[in-house]
Formats: C-alpha cells, sequence, structure tokens
C-alpha cells in the first residue's frame, strides 16, 4: 500500500513532489510502520506524520545534540523513532500516549530498530503525566502531537520543562486551514488558536510557524522570564543577535 511521504496541506503538489524526490527517504523499518499503521488504524493512520517531518525532526535533535526529549502523543511511534534515532545510544526520550492498542505497534517497531533502550513509554492521561514528571528544566527538546482540546495546558507543561535554549515543536498548528476561518468554532480549532496566540506573546519563547505538513510551530525556549510579552522585547536590546 504506497504511503505518502509528505502530508503538507499547503504546498503545491508538483514543488512537494520535487522536494520528496530530493530528500530522505524512510528506510524499510519506518516503511513497514507506515504500512502497518495504515492497515492497523484505518483512517486514525492520518495522525502518523509524514517521512519529511519525521526526517526534519531527527535532523534537529541530532544538530542540537540533545540528549534528553520528550513527546505528548505517540500514536503508533513514527515520531519517537525519528526524535529516538536522533538524540543516539546515550539519549533518552519519555513518551506520553494513553492507548496501549496503538502504542503495542510503537513498541515492536522501536525493537525492531534498536531504539527501545532510549525510550520510556508512560501510559495514561498526558496531562498527569507530565505533572508527575520530577524537577524543572530537564528536556532538550519536546513535541507535542496529541489531543488538540488540551494543547494550551499541554504547551504551559511542557515550556517549564524544557532548558533555556531548547526546542518544542508542536504539530497540526493550522488544522487544515480552520484556524483562519471564523465558521470553525470547534473545540479543537478554538484551543489551537488560543495556544498559537499564546506562543507568540510569550515573553520565554521565540517562535516560528511553518505551513508544514498541517503546520508546525517551533519554539525555542530563550528565557525563564515572565510570561507576556513586554513592550520593547523586540528592541535590538532584548534579542539576540548573531556576532
Amino acid at each position: 500500500m504506497p504511503v505518502p511521504q509528505s502530508r503538507s496541506r499547503f504546498v503545491d503538489p508538483a514543488i512537494q513532489e520535487y522536494a520528496s524526490a530530493h530528500s530522505t527517504g524512510p528506510d524499510d523499518q519506518q516503511t513497514r510502520l507506515q504500512v502497518e499503521t495504515a492497515e492497523r488504524t484505518g483512517g486514525a493512520a492520518r495522525m502518523q506524520i509524514g517521512t519529511d517531518q519525521a526526517v526534519l525532526m531527527e535532523l534537529i535533535v541530532r544538530a542540537m545534540g540533545a540528549t534528553r526529549a520528550l513527546e505528548v502523543g505517540t500514536f503508533t511511534g513514527y515520531s519517537g523513532l525519528a526524535i529516538a534515532r536522533g538524540l543516539g545510544p546515550s539519549g533518552r526520550l519519555v513518551c506520553c500516549d494513553a492507548s496501549d492498542e496503538w502504542t503495542a505497534i510503537a513498541k515492536r517497531a522501536w525493537a525492531e530498530a534498536g531504539v527501545t533502550d532510549r525510550i520510556e513509554l508512560r501510559l495514561g492521561p498526558a496531562l498527569e503525566t507530565l505533572r508527575s514528571l520530577e524537577g524543572v528544566e530537564q528536556f532538550d527538546f519536546a513535541f507535542i502531537d496529541a489531543d488538540k482540546e488540551n494543547y494550551p495546558a499541554y504547551y504551559e507543561e511542557v515550556v517549564s520543562r524544557v532548558r533555556v535554549g531548547g526546542l518544542i515543536l508542536l504539530d497540526n498548528v493550522l488544522q487544515g486551514g480552520r484556524v483562519i476561518d471564523p465558521s470553525a468554532t470547534d473545540m479543537s480549532v478554538e484551543a489551537v488558536r488560543a495556544t498559537n496566540k499564546a506562543i507568540a506573546s510569550d515573553a520565554r519563547v521565540r517562535v516560528v510557524l511553518l505551513p508544514i505538513g498541517d503546520g508546525v510551530s517551533f519554539v525555542q525556549k530563550v528565557t525563564n522570564g515572565s510570561l507576556g510579552r513586554p513592550p520593547g522585547a523586540d528592541s535590538p536590546a532584548a534579542v539576540p543577535r548573531r556576532t
């Protein structure tokens, strides 16, 4: 069964095809996981990130030299596999999910890929798991891709647990374009709008929202300062610059 290598909804198809042809594709283990996910989860398979996003995440984690990572929403383990590969043998990834059925697929895939020893899977409501984590600023990288209604709460719990200089990625932040549709008022899109607005005004971070996949926000924590972007936060004196 053919599996799309990109899930981008906002890029011209011809451009996306060219980009995919000139990017690293999935290896045999990743392809088997994609196919099994499509066959065993039906319509839910659309929740799996595309190959392009997985490769990007792996590259970022590796380039950061990250050794501690957190994932909120694991599904069948494709994103977790990408993060774990980027972390390397000494890295540790905490995965939060509520489904034993779907994560059973993930565990088999991780074992086949030889990354099981890097991953700690915690089953249960993600907010409870996050709040049970000891200490603060313990993670270099985090990926949020779970139920959208809880995105505002997930973000607040995660940002306090990521070190200064660390990176948070949030998936599905464009909601198929519905974030700009005034008639879209369901709980998911309203929660994502609220999260996007909160992040954009959060003085602790710098953020860029990119229209890849279903929209991904790249958020870097730059300070432990207070919430809210005060006047002058984006002035030359307040924004770190390259020298």
